[in-house]
Parts: structure tokens; C-alpha cells; sequence
């Protein structure tokens, strides 16, 4: 029999990637806290950048867009878990599938992409401090955040491209929501051609802005040494908030989309894991970050507080 033969016609998926929970409720509520946590201080640090016209400068547009390529990212998927875990809806329909396919997609390219920019950025505040506002304008800090955007859009086409001409010979996901693995595998092709190429491209989008931000580093780590101490700590705090979100949006990426394709053998179980905490680890640490360690966002998060309670 034909795979053409084989294949039926898909309006919805049924999410099974749940199925051998043993508590979804306490996963679910977990899950929706984190969420919840997540969007919320996005979306402060996205307020306090907008409301004050002084921190409209280069570096508050980035950490801007990284609140919401986050919220995008975590938005993706959370919202389909948390309704499986705890209201019991396990079905998607196709067309929100393979959105939902395609914004994930988006949000885990444009985190890498986002962070790379974060870097050049600091590259340029530390080695050219006196050119830097010459060099990083809001224009041209928006022309190429509107450029990166437009690049991982071009990448993201692949996966609808790919996946829509096949033939669909179940309607069950393996996974916990609507990623490019779980859609393929339920299509009557053998997978691993397409998985191969996902993870080239995976790999080298991940590799190479790894490795900028790396020799953004080295660059500023050799410098840093002609300066004084005062002056090496000064940079080390500001460099320490960037360094933070890189280690913890890398590492589960690595673990997950490339070392996986060399033979490291993971379970069903420990895949679900590292995907959910690859979205939420980041989404729900990089607002905290920047809004904790980043002076002015911290002093206008005092004032706001210090208002509030004067007010009353």
C-alpha cells in the first residue's frame, strides 16, 4: 500500500505527549504560574521602556524586543499545555497546528538571533564608548531588529513548506503541542530526512551566533584587560545580565537540537522536560535580569513603588 494510499485527511490533532503523566494537575498548575510569571515582568519591562522617553536608547530596544520575541516564544506553546494538563482540551486544529508550528519556530530563532544583537551592542558600548551612540542609532537599531525579524521568518518557511504537501497517516502528536518533530512524525514519510535538515539548519543558526557572541566576548574580555579594577568590574556587571540569558537559552538548545542528532539517546519523557524548560527557562529568567541588574529599568521600578505606596 501506498503512503498516498495510507493517508487520511487531518482537521485537528490529538495531543498525546501527556498520556503517562502521572499528576497533569500539579504539572499544569506549574506550568501556568511560570507562564503567567513570564508574560507579566515582559510585560512590565516592555511598559517601563515605552513610558520613559529616557531609556529610548539602543540598548532598552533590545532588551524591548527580547520581551517580546519571549512572550511570542512562550506564548507558543504554554497556552496548548497548560488547556491539555488542566482543562482536559487535547485537540488542536490543523491550521492553529501548524501556526502554533511556526510561531515556536520563530520565538527559538529570534531568541539566538536577539541575543547575538544584544552582544554587538555591548561590543560596541565597551570597546567604542565615545562613537557608540554614532554607530548604534534607535533608527538603525530598529532597521536591523526589522531586518533580523524578516531573516527568521525566511527560515521559518521551511517547516510549513515541508510539512503541508505530505500525507498525514495519524492524527495523534507524540508531543506535548505543535512543534516541527511531532507534526512530521505523523505524516506517512520516513521523518529522518527532514529531521536531518532541520537540524543543519538548527545548527547553524545556533552555531553561528554562538560563535559571535563568543568573539564578542573574547573581543571585550581582552580589552577589559588594559583597564582598571574599578573600571573591569563596571564592565563585568553589565556584561553578567547578557552571559545569564545566553547560558540558559544555549544550553537546553544544544542539549535538545543538536546533540540529539549525534546519538545521544533521549526518552520521551526527558525530551517533554528539556522543550518545556527551553521555552520557560528563558521567557521567565530574561525579564528578571534585565530588571534587576539593569540600573535605570530598576531604579523606575523603585519610584513606581515608592509612588504607589506614598499614594496610599
Amino acid at each position: 500500500m501506498s503512503s498516498q494510499n495510507a493517508s487520511i485527511n487531518i482537521t485537528h490533532f490529538i495531543i498525546g505527549g501527556f498520556d503517562t503523566l502521572s499528576r497533569p494537575t500539579a504539572v499544569g498548575v506549574a506550568i501556568l504560574i511560570t507562564y503567567l510569571l513570564a508574560v507579566l515582568a515582559n510585560m512590565i519591562n516592555i511598559m517601563l521602556i515605552i513610558s520613559d522617553k529616557r531609556l529610548h536608547k539602543p540598548m532598552y530596544l533590545l532588551i524591548c524586543n527580547l520581551a517580546v520575541v519571549d512572550i511570542m516564544y512562550t506564548s507558543s506553546c504554554n497556552p496548548t499545555m497548560i488547556g491539555v494538563l488542566l482543562a482536559g482540551v487535547n485537540t488542536v486544529s490543523y491550521v492553529e497546528c501548524l501556526i502554533q508550528m511556526c510561531v515556536f519556530a520563530l520565538g527559538t530563532l529570534m531568541e539566538s538571533f536577539v541575543l547575538a544583537f544584544m552582544a554587538l551592542d555591548r561590543f560596541i558600548a565597551i570597546i567604542y564608548p565615545f562613537q557608540y551612540h554614532s554607530y548604534l542609532t534607535n533608527t538603525r537599531v530598529l532597521i536591523l531588529t526589522f531586518i533580523v525579524w524578516f531573516v527568521a521568518w525566511c527560515f521559518v518557511f521551511y517547516m510549513p513548506a515541508t510539512v503541508v504537501p505530505l500525507p498525514h497517516c495519524s492524527s495523534r502528536l507524540r508531543y506535548t503541542f505543535c512543534d516541527f518533530p511531532a507534526v512530521l512524525r505523523t505524516t506517512c514519510v520516513d521523518p529522518e530526512k527532514y529531521f536531518d535538515e532541520a537540524a543543519i539548519i538548527m545548527f547553524f543558526i545556533l552555531f553561528f551566533t554562538f560563535v559571535f557572541i563568543c568573539l564578542s566576548y573574547c573581543g571585550i574580555l581582552l580589552y577589559v584587560k588594559l583597564l582598571s579594577n574599578n573600571e573591569k568590574k563596571k564592565m563585568g556587571s553589565t556584561l553578567v545580565s547578557h552571559l545569564i540569558c545566553v547560558i540558559v537559552h544555549y544550553c537546553p538548545a544544544f542539549v535538545r537540537i543538536i546533540f540529539t542528532r549525534f546519538g545521544v539517546v533521549l526518552t520521551l519523557e526527558e525530551r517533554q522536560g528539556l522543550v518545556i524548560g527551553a521555552v520557560l527557562g528563558p521567557c521567565l529568567v530574561n525579564p528578571f535580569v534585565y530588571c534587576l541588574r539593569t540600573k535605570e529599568i530598576k531604579q523606575k521600578l523603585f519610584k513606581i513603588f515608592k509612588k504607589f505606596n506614598t499614594s496610599e
